[in-house]
This record gives structure tokens, C-alpha cells and sequence, in this order.
């Protein structure tokens, strides 16, 4: 279990620079192939848009609707999609230790290429008038894609720290963090915060202190229910009492 606000906090600037990227290309796309655009624009909304004046009292100059698309429709696609990457964003924080990789950055790409099929189905990847445009801009997507996976997984190391659990006998003394089982397990936390950190002796056995390492620190090292602080990546250890 990792954390969700550390997922949120990577997602607000790795998905403001994804989705503000796309929406840059985008206007630029659009004003490389101008000519086109405004001709697709006349050709698709006749009625609404037209480029001589045909005394419909109804129709607006097709400049006027090409800006349209650049001032309205381009940044309203971006907001839909930071929606989308902040929600993925939370999930990723939430689920890291569970998603496939063998690191932040590796783990970030998988969720950046989720989040951009998402985008992709729900056509906000971007402006698709003609095969050029459509081949510049998906080879576009696909760099920036990867970029903003590889960008959330280094935010979310950086703002997060690696806690591992160890226990002088997991048959008998197993380590309960927010009443979650994490025994012989590594988990990331935002750095800073604390935890509720339990030693659950078996019957038979019992419980002597924490032994710390790292950047994690204990409040009482003798209490078997006692809060855990977050500075830095360490160890967390618990040391069981000799049987009698």
C-alpha cells in the first residue's frame, strides 16, 4: 500500500505538464496545417461556419471557428484530461507496490501508458484531421506519454520514502502498520507523515523493542503499540523477548 497523496501530489505536476504538452502540440498542429483545418472546418458544420458570407444570420466566419477550436475546445480537452491523469495519479500512489516494475520509473511508465488509452478512447489525445497531422501527433503522444510515466515515477520517489519491516520471527511477532500485515515487506510513505505501528506477538511469545535504521524513527521503542515518523528510507525492526 503506498501513498495517495503522494500519488496526487506527483499527478498535479506530472499530469499538468502531460496534458498542457498535448494541448501545446495541439495548437501548434493546428496552426501548421491552417489551410486544412479551416477547410475541414467549413466542409463539417456548413450552417455554422462559413468562409464567404451567404446571408445565413446564423453562420460566423470560419476564422472565427478555428479560433474557437484553439481557445475552447483545446483547453477544455486538456482540463478533461488532467481529470483523468489526477485519478490515475491517486490509484498509482495508492496501488504503487502492486504495480508491475522494478522501480518508480518503470512502474510510472505502465501507469502513464494506462492513462494515455484512456485519453485515446476517450478522444482527448489530441486533433485528427489528416493522415500527416495524425502521424506527427501520435508519434508525439507516444514520447510524451512515456516522458509523463517516467516524470510520476520520479516525483513519487521523491516525495515518498521505502520503510522495510522486519521481524526477529515472523512465525511468532508479526508488524501490523495501520493494521495492514507488512512482515518482511518494503512499503513507500509519504515523507513526514506517521503511523500507527503494532507488534502482534503469538501466544507464547512477546514482545521487547523496535530497533530502527534510516530515516524512520519510533516514538516509544518499548511500547509494542507505538507511532511510526517517516524522515527518510530505513528499517523498521521488531525485537522479540527470549522465551521463558
Amino acid at each position: 500500500m503506498g501513498s495517495f497523496f503522494a500519488g496526487v501530489k506527483a499527478g498535479t505536476l506530472a499530469g499538468t505538464a502531460y496534458v498542457g504538452g498535448i494541448a501545446a502540440f495541439n495548437v501548434l498542429l493546428l496552426y501548421a496545417f491552417k489551410p486544412e483545418v479551416l477547410g475541414i472546418i467549413s466542409q463539417s458544420y456548413p450552417s455554422l461556419c462559413t468562409a464567404i458570407p451567404n446571408g445565413n444570420a446564423s453562420a460566423i466566419a470560419v476564422e472565427d471557428c478555428f479560433s474557437s477550436v484553439v481557445a475552447v475546445y483545446v483547453p477544455f480537452a486538456a482540463f478533461l484530461g488532467f481529470f483523468v491523469t489526477m485519478v490515475y495519479a491517486g490509484i498509482f500512489g495508492g496501488l504503487y507496490e502492486y504495480f508491475p516494475g522494478k522501480g518508480p520509473v518503470s512502474k510510472g511508465i505502465t501507469l502513464g501508458v494506462i492513462a494515455g488509452v484512456t485519453l485515446l478512447f476517450l478522444n482527448l489525445a489530441g486533433i485528427d484531421f489528416n493522415f500527416s497531422a495524425r502521424v506527427v501527433a501520435t508519434t508525439f503522444f507516444v514520447f510524451w506519454t512515456f516522458a509523463f510515466g517516467g516524470l510520476l515515477g520520479r516525483l513519487y520517489r521523491r516525495y515518498t520514502r521505502e520503510i522495510r519491516f522486519v521481524s526477529r520471527d515472523e512465525d511468532s511477532l508479526r508488524v501490523l502498520v495501520d493494521r495492514r500485515d507488512y512482515t518482511g515487506k518494503t512499503r513507500t510513505f509519504a515523507v513526514g507523515s506517521s503511523h500507527n505501528v503494532r507488534a502482534d506477538a503469538r501466544p507464547g511469545s512477546s514482545f521487547k523493542e523496535w530497533s530502527v535504521s534510516g530515516g524512520v524513527g519510533v516514538e516509544d521503542p518499548r511500547s509494542f503499540e507505538t507511532t511510526m515518523e517517516i524522515e527518510g528510507d530505513g528499517v523498521l525492526i521488531a525485537q522479540g523477548a527470549p522465551a521463558h
